[in-house]
């Protein structure tokens, strides 16, 4: 069984007192282990399907399985328990807590989770250390550039351990040199964490370096 597997899922939103389809019993299967590229149009919908497979939003119909987990069958704690535990996120924007450090930042979800402050700072210190921020943990997002900020945000993704890593154009707010360098980290840290991941971009020249791309349009996935 894949690690995501994804059938039918169908989501609209009402706008001007209309529905607007944006997926359309869509379809996904991803193995456990691959690193998936979602391209396509700006507002063809990466974002909500990201959304929805990673808890954040609800889809109305369709069924969403997730490391043998059935997300579209939790209330609403367990699938804000799952989401917590056993997925990480890098959006496009970083949204860091600028009046906290680098570190501070990183081992924020640790300490939402109750876990033990001197383990979460050790974990949080390695990772920055990991992405290239070993000097920078004091530091605060304004003391930071923006690929700084956003290497940040994925050691942040990480520091849950989580199985399943979904990032929204990772790279959309950066210069192409920095961006490129963002999707070299992400290639990195899904390969050293045996992490299963979605990438939604706009690039394809670096989305053809992940393991399969599928492009959205029309509310469905087909290969690109």
């Amino acid at each position: 069984m894949p690690f995501l597997d994804v059938q039918g899922l169908s989501k609209s939103y009402r706008m001007g007192g209309r529905a607007l389809s944006v997926l359309r019993d869509l379809d996904l299967a991803v193995a456990a282990g691959e690193m998936v590229a979602i391209v396509g149009a700006s507002g063809v919908g990466k974002s909500t399907l990201l959304h929805v497979l990673g808890g954040l939003d609800r889809a109305q119909a369709g069924r969403i399985h997730a490391g043998g987990v059935e997300l579209t069958a939790l209330d609403d704690e367990a699938l804000v328990a799952f989401r917590n535990r056993r997925v990480g996120f890098v959006f496009q924007l970083h949204h860091l807590l600028p009046e906290f450090s680098a570190l501070e930042n990183v081992e924020m979800p640790m300490r939402i989770a109750r876990q033990p402050g001197a383990e979460a700072r050790e974990r949080a210190a390695a990772l920055l250390r990991e992405v290239g921020l070993g000097d920078r943990l004091d530091h605060r997002p304004g003391m930071l550039s923006g690929g700084e900020q956003q290497r940040v945000a994925v050691a942040r993704a990480l520091v849950m351990r989580p199985a399943l890593l979904l990032a929204d154009e990772p790279t959309g707010d950066l210069d192409e040199t920095t961006g490129s360098a963002i999707h070299d980290l992400l290639r990195d840290m899904h390969r050293a964490y045996g992490l299963t991941s979605l990438v939604a971009t706009h690039n394809e020249r670096l989305a053809a370096a992940c393991d399969r791309v599928l492009r959205l349009a029309g509310g469905r996935l087909a290969a690109a």
